[in-house]
């Protein structure tokens, strides 16, 4: 393990690591039931979908761990599966096969750019305050995201988002509490419990977290506080069995040279679109993800770069090709791994944790499923708050590098991704400085990605 993962060297043991995996497994296990629902909408088996999704992000976290040694997993990405679904079988009107096909096309493009260290020179060329900024907004991001599936935020018409009504707590007719309201509460309890742990310092503190609050659940479960309804959303969080065999991947495996010989059918146009479009939100969720993680693991160097970050993005480019063939969505880099790297993950045993966990959910999936959003969310929220420490190495005194890291901070929970966030940070900081006469800042290859951002924006 030692000559493997250079433990001593990264700070961090055997048992810290487990855990930190088992951190991450926990706080993202939630893709392995939200992906296949997703996906599933669009014609495809969900049981396939959930067997692609949990081998493709062990395939993906394995080489993460193996090559780059770096504590990150990789599934299938939040957003991109619902571009999938909803953008490109529903919107564009064609099969599940062709968005398959899409998905390969832009794995392999994307394999190209990482080899080619195109991706590399991206990542290198993100200024440190925008790095910084990048941590922070994505630890607002996932608190955001956290606060919505855990029911403690809902949609309104007057103010975009607000904070549940407790006042309504109890149905007048049954006299048992609004799930709603019993999920947020559930949530809340479960955020000043990790907050106690984090302050005590105590080993696996966010892991014991998810498992408090979840046992918690079970309690509020048994004594009919919270009472399952699937139509509203509101699952058992009582595992209805352990063990399982794992569902078989054929009717989903390889269809996606079915869907390569469908592009004829398709507007040419319309596939380089989906492609491009696939292509860019996978690259700066993932840069944006990486550099936020590395950042709070103390993982930058000076000039904040992350040694050898090419095989970071090369493990993520292969788990995406991998995914398309297996038949799911876009495989990224995922942003729970934070909560991994604050429990102490510093190596690539955390990352191939998390692989052997996501291939042992295919035999446990019963138990695995039943994983409720209040219960992760504490985690999400504390790990959002320990990413915004960051902050303080942005300099605000200096506005042509402060204001596009706000702005990159801001855009982030604001417009629901990652990508848009670095989008806003890089054109911003490349317009300010060179109008502000600070043309020298701005290297070729930041002007170059501010100028593909703008015609994204422009053109897709």
């Amino acid at each position: 393990m030692e000559k493997l993962f250079k433990l001593k060297e990264k700070g961090t043991d055997v048992r810290t690591e487990i855990i930190a995996g088992l951190t991450t497994f926990m706080a993202m296990a939630y893709i392995l039931a939200v992906n296949p629902s997703i996906l599933s909408e669009s014609g495809m088996d969900w049981g396939s979908v959930f067997s692609a999704t949990a081998v493709a992000s062990a395939i993906a976290c394995f080489l993460m761990g193996l090559i780059g040694n770096f504590p990150f997993a990789l599934s299938a990405g939040m957003g991109l599966n619902a571009y999938f679904t909803y953008s490109v079988v529903f919107g564009l009107g064609v099969s599940w096969q062709v968005a398959l096909a899409a998905v390969f096309v832009e794995g392999v493009i994307f394999l190209l750019l990482s080899v080619v260290n195109v991706r590399e020179a991206m990542f290198e060329a993100i200024p440190l305050s925008l790095k910084s900024a990048v941590s922070a907004g994505i630890g607002l991001f996932i608190t955001i995201i956290a606060l919505i599936n855990a029911k403690v935020l809902q949609a309104s018409s007057s103010t975009v988002v607000s904070l549940i009504s407790f006042h309504s707590a109890f149905d007048k007719e049954y006299n048992v509490m609004d799930l709603q309201v019993c999920s947020a509460i559930l949530c809340l309890i479960g955020i000043v419990i990790t907050a106690y742990l984090v302050n005590k310092k105590v080993k696996g503190n966010i892991l014991l977290g998810i498992l408090i609050t979840w046992i918690l659940g079970i309690i509020a479960q048994l004594v009919g506080l919270y009472r399952p309804n699937p139509d509203a959303g509101f699952y058992s969080v009582i595992p209805t069995g352990v063990f399982a065999l794992p569902a078989s991947m054929a009717p989903t495996f390889g269809a996606f040279a079915k869907g390569l010989g469908e592009i004829k059918n398709v507007s040419i146009f319309n596939f380089i679109v989906v492609v491009v479009s696939f292509l860019f939100v996978d690259i700066f969720d993932t840069l944006g993800t990486l550099i936020g993680c590395a950042k709070a693991g103390g993982m930058l160097n000076a000039k904040g770069r992350l040694h050898n970050v090419k095989y970071a993005l090369f493990a993520d480019a292969v788990g995406t090709t991998v995914g398309a063939v297996c038949g799911t969505s876009t495989i990224t880099t995922f942003v729970e791994s934070a909560s991994g790297v604050e429990a102490g993950g510093r190596t690539g045993l955390t990352a191939i944790t998390v692989g052997v966990l996501f291939l042992v959910a295919m035999f446990f999936w019963p138990l695995f499923s039943v994983i409720p959003s209040f219960a992760t969310a504490p985690a999400l929220v504390i790990v959002g708050y320990l990413m915004m420490k960051h902050v303080v190495d942005i300099p605000w005194d200096d506005a042509t590098e402060s204001v596009p890291a706000f702005l990159a901070i801001l855009a982030m929970p604001f417009f629901y991704s990652i990508s848009e966030g670095i989008a806003f940070g890089i054109i911003s900081y490349v317009v300010i400085n060179l109008i502000s006469g600070n043309g020298k800042k701005i290297t070729p290859t930041l002007f170059v990605i501010a100028v593909l951002f703008i015609l994204k924006y422009i053109l897709i």
